[in-house]
């Protein structure tokens, strides 16, 4: 059973009265660089009376530098973006196991690391988006995307992008090696043009018409319903969606989530603000500020994203996803995608 807001607020208030012990404070790595975050910050220091000083930068020039911190490093917790990134900061050796009673009924079991070293708190579904007016069967899969039929229609990211990394190691997981290179080949061969920008950039490839079939995570296209997107929102109509895989293992979700630090000098401080993050206020704001799906599945989704409707997300445990980062690093330079 979840544990109540109840029973989170009561944890809240009773830092509250110990805050001093840890002299009032957290320092937060985030390599979380959207401006929607700040209230999620302010809330947890007027609740808590706890100031957070915050460090942002890109993933890994932080675990780059908490490695080179040590023991030394004032970090108490790490956010960031995708599994694949959360399982280079444990691999890095710069988080530690905690025990949360609160986040282990509140984060569902397969978002979370098996050693208890970090948790997600929000997800995006990577999914397949096509102009509904040129693509009269759309791909109902992962695999369909790979189909010659969709040859020269499909924009996508490079294999650089941590997003992509771990769909292809989730693809390793569910269907082997083999399956996963004879998919990414099929992509490269289907696609518009070589790989280039950011996931909205391959949105507005449908709208200039530079290909008809994109990839890209739930909450860029969810932004531009909630808000104006240039190049996007304008012709968003012309634009569908499908959640791939409904009829088997469900849509690829990409996470985000953090961790406390191996050296945290402020634990205990941490451990609630991870806490704080599973709370229903906050998981809402990371819907309603960010359009991403919140990890607490009893969350009520913002509108924008409750737009894009009901579907069935992959249940695979994603620190067995991370596991096949590696390889699916070794696929993708092996078929030459860029």
């Amino acid at each position: 059973m979840l544990k109540s807001t109840t029973c989170l607020a009561a944890a809240l208030s009773a830092l509250v009265a110990t805050s001093a012990a840890a002299e009032g404070e957290l320092n937060l790595y985030s390599s979380r660089h959207y401006d929607t975050d700040e209230r999620l910050y302010t809330d947890f220091e007027d609740a808590t009376g706890i100031k957070i000083n915050r460090i942002e930068g890109k993933a890994d020039e932080l675990i780059a530098r908490m490695e080179a911190e040590g023991a030394n490093s004032p970090a108490d917790v790490m956010l960031t973006v995708d599994t694949s990134r959360l399982a280079r900061a444990k691999d890095a050796g710069i988080l530690q196991a905690i025990d949360s009673e609160i986040l282990e009924d509140r984060v569902p079991a397969n978002l979370q690391d098996t050693d208890n070293q970090w948790f997600g708190f929000s997800q995006r579904g990577r999914i397949i988006f096509y102009n509904k007016e040129n693509v009269a069967t759309p791909p109902a899969t992962y695999a369909d995307l790979a189909k010659p039929e969709y040859k020269g229609l499909v924009c996508i990211r490079s294999s650089t992008n941590v997003y992509n990394q771990t769909l292809l190691a989730s693809i390793i997981t569910h269907e082997g090696v083999d399956a996963a290179k004879s998919w990414a080949a099929g992509i490269v061969a289907n696609m518009a043009r070589d790989p280039q920008g950011g996931d909205t950039d391959q949105l507005r490839g449908i709208v200039s018409g530079e290909c008809d079939i994109a990839v890209s995570n739930t909450y860029y296209f969810a932004r531009s319903i909630r808000k104006d997107v240039k190049g996007l929102s304008a012709d968003r109509d012309m634009i569908s969606w499908v959640f791939p895989n409904q009829d088997s293992y469900g849509a690829h979700m990409n996470l985000s989530g953090g961790g406390v630090a191996a050296h945290a000098p402020n634990k205990e401080n941490a451990i609630l603000f991870l806490e704080y993050l599973a709370s229903d206020k906050a998981q809402q704001y990371f819907s309603s500020g960010n359009d991403e799906y919140p990890a607490v599945p009893s969350v009520e989704l913002a509108e924008s994203v409750a737009t894009l409707g009901e579907f069935k997300a992959d249940g695979v445990n994603l620190s067995e996803v991370a596991k096949n980062i590696p390889e699916a690093q070794k696929i993708f330079n092996e078929v030459g995608w860029k």
